[in-house]
């Protein structure tokens, strides 16, 4: 890659959360972020704000990345601009928790269709981009619970599981054009989505982390941006567990 060409960054679900911590972390004066939102626009114009408070440049747009659609207009917005896709975070995810016995089948549909089909969406999307100018890094969210399970996320882990043996397919696939395709797997993160947790579950949550503390979503975006940085170039179809030792 040209140094004299800027880097395009774009990461899903980056208006809160894990997203937004991704977006600041790649901002320099030499990147171009771009990310969707689904939820409150206020959230997305935070999110640009916070990111230029370092320097760097973030835009925001309305897509729902389980609509194939709506992902091919968001990427030709992109490619528009740029003309490249250099790195593709797959962040966005929801959860509809429930014991499997209550688990109403729309739950159970709109986690896929966000958390799994959302990354076949975009991921399939830059592939041909990416593969055109030989060169691209795409980083794939997860979670420990697509490894360990747990109770009454049979939905949510099942999309953090599927996550996993997608990232290592793509991987096999696109390793011989220069595109590396990790996944990170967080434990338990201080985020909006966990916030609504109640506080007997995240002391539950806590006692199973050796290293006895809640990480951040700050701790996730910086392997996010090692991955996708030269220091990673020859690692591809890897699972990293940011979870302080909740899984090992």
């Amino acid at each position: 890659m040209s140094d004299q060409i800027k880097r395009t960054v774009v990461v899903t679900g980056g208006s809160r959360g894990i997203g937004r911590s991704v977006c600041r972390a790649f901002a320099d004066p030499d990147t171009q972020i771009f990310f969707n939102y689904s939820s409150a626009e206020s959230s997305a114009r935070k999110a640009e704000k916070y990111v230029s408070e370092t320097g760097g440049s973030a835009k925001g747009l309305c897509v729902n990345v389980s609509s194939e659609d709506e992902v091919a207009g968001f990427f030709k917005t992109i490619l528009g601009e740029t003309g490249r896709i250099d790195v593709l975070v797959n962040n966005a995810g929801i959860t509809r928790d429930g014991l499997l016995v209550r688990m109403k089948a729309k739950d159970w549909d709109d986690v896929m269709e966000t958390n799994l089909k959302g990354v076949f969406n975009c991921t399939k999307t830059v592939t041909k981009p990416m593969m055109k100018q030989r060169y691209g890094r795409i980083i794939n969210v997860s979670s420990v619970v697509g490894v360990t399970g747990n109770p009454g996320q049979a939905n949510y882990a099942a999309s953090k599981a599927g996550i996993i043996g997608f990232t290592k397919a793509v991987a096999a696939e696109l390793a011989s054009r220069n595109i590396t395709v990790n996944a990170v797997a967080p434990g338990y993160v201080e985020t909006d989505m966990t916030s609504s947790m109640s506080d007997k579950a995240k002391e539950a949550m806590i006692s199973q982390i050796p290293m006895g503390r809640v990480g951040s979503p700050e701790d996730v975006a910086g392997v996010a941006v090692f991955l996708a940085s030269e220091s990673a170039a020859y690692i591809t179809g890897q699972v990293i567990h940011v979870s302080g030792g909740m899984y090992m």
